[in-house]
């Protein structure tokens, strides 16, 4: 009986390592805009408007904030192991400026280069006045309520009748 356990939790153990070492493989995903590289392309300064890139390319990413010069498609293709965060390994921003007729003026791309990672100095944000612990901010005002020197519950200065 021991003969034919020994394989069999061989069999096992060897099944735990290879669901185990799954776990460790690259994960891979694309979020934003598919690139075509042809529909891209035949976007041309000078040719289209804002009517044909929208047919063409569909519907920006986002747009400029302030009017409608300019469109973005972004697109974005990550990687990561697990459950760590992921990192960009390609990035591809597709810009297109326009005048104030719709016209197409330039098509800029861009790439990875754009990625910035920030690393914040601090857990806290630094503020003006006085560093007051969590009791003296709750409790601070109990007596300040009618203070000597504060004005009245009817709104007018002491000077008033």
């Amino acid at each position: 009986m021991r003969l034919k356990s020994a394989p069999f939790l061989f069999g096992l153990a060897a099944g735990v390592a290879v669901a185990g070492m799954s776990g460790c493989a690259p994960l891979r995903s694309h979020t934003g805009y598919v690139v075509d590289v042809d529909l891209v392309n035949s976007i041309q300064p000078g040719v289209d408007n804002r009517q044909s890139v929208l047919q063409t390319l569909g519907t920006p990413t986002f747009t400029n904030q302030f009017g409608q010069g300019q469109w973005f498609y972004l697109a974005r293709d990550n990687r990561n192991y697990a459950y760590t965060k992921p990192k960009p390994t390609n990035q591809i921003t597709l810009k297109i400026s326009f005048n104030d007729q719709g016209t197409v003026t330039r098509v800029d791309r861009t790439g990875a280069d754009q990625i910035v990672k920030i690393n914040p100095a601090k857990k806290t944000t630094p503020t003006l006045g006085r560093k007051r612990g969590f009791f003296q901010q709750l409790f601070g005002n109990i007596g300040t309520v009618g203070a000597a020197g504060a004005p009245t519950s009817g709104g007018g200065t002491r000077n008033t009748p």
